[in-house]
């Protein structure tokens, strides 16, 4: 935050650590960041998938664990050519489909999302991510308006359960969109819709790869199997099951 406030990289403040006297706004930020409001949010920013990602108070925070699902989707598509339509469903800051087209070369990108502002960031973090003539951002209710199919379709989808909610740490309770958090009585709602738009949006030898949260895998598994799916589950670094890849059987 003192690097931040100086306009200067966290190095330089390791080779002056008397700086804070000529950093103005630093007390605000201390001041903010004590009131439990999220690193990212105070900076602007987070890094995900090495690159970096303008952040805002209408998007979910990236996080690390996330980045399984790039590691999945690459595991999926070991030919990067292969892949040529990629959707991500709820895009949020648009980390997942920037950094699948970073990997992806020849690939374009549609990203989703019901908020306003959140499309909005994520075609800004496109643009500076010098992704902007490769990638679409719609406003939309899931993969409502959509006719295409996709060769890779990805999604974080909310998944923590309605009553949980109020219990989650204050950095997040009170500081990130609930849309991006609130998956319903049971925690599966955003899966079911997910799942059931798969079968029209998956092209031929396509795959799905959508997040599960903690405890989560065996019920969007099954899920995904019932609708005719095969499934396979990836761990993030921790050991939880964080990555479930869609195939058509």
């Amino acid at each position: 935050m003192l690097a931040h406030a100086l306009g200067v990289p966290s190095a330089a403040i390791l080779r002056d650590r008397d700086q804070k006297a000529e950093a103005p706004g630093y007390d605000a930020l201390i001041a903010r960041r004590a009131a439990h409001e999220p690193l990212a949010l105070i900076l602007g920013r987070r890094e995900f998938w090495s690159l970096e990602f303008a952040v805002s108070p209408d998007t979910l925070i990236p996080r690390g664990d996330s980045e399984t699902l790039i590691e999945a989707a690459l595991a999926a598509f070991p030919d990067r050519q292969a892949v040529r339509r990629v959707l991500d469903l709820g895009t949020g800051t648009g980390c997942l489909l920037l950094a699948a087209l970073h990997e992806f070369p020849t690939a374009f990108g549609v990203g989703v999302d019901r908020v306003a502002g959140a499309a909005r960031l994520a075609a800004h973090n496109a643009a500076a991510l010098g992704c902007a003539d490769r990638a679409a951002f719609l406003v939309a209710d899931w993969a409502e308006p959509l006719a295409g199919r996709f060769d890779l379709v990805l999604s974080n989808p909310p998944y923590i359960p309605t009553r949980d909610l109020a219990g989650l740490m204050p950095e997040v309770a009170d500081h990130e969109p609930s849309s991006a958090l609130d998956g319903g009585a049971d925690g599966l709602a955003a899966y079911r819709r997910i799942v059931a738009a798969l079968p029209v949006l998956l092209a031929t030898g396509g795959a799905g790869v959508i997040e599960l949260g903690i405890g989560q895998a065996d019920d969007v598994a099954a899920l995904a199997r019932s609708a005719g799916f095969t499934t396979e589950v990836r761990d993030d670094l921790a050991g939880i099951a964080r990555a479930l890849i869609v195939r058509q059987a």
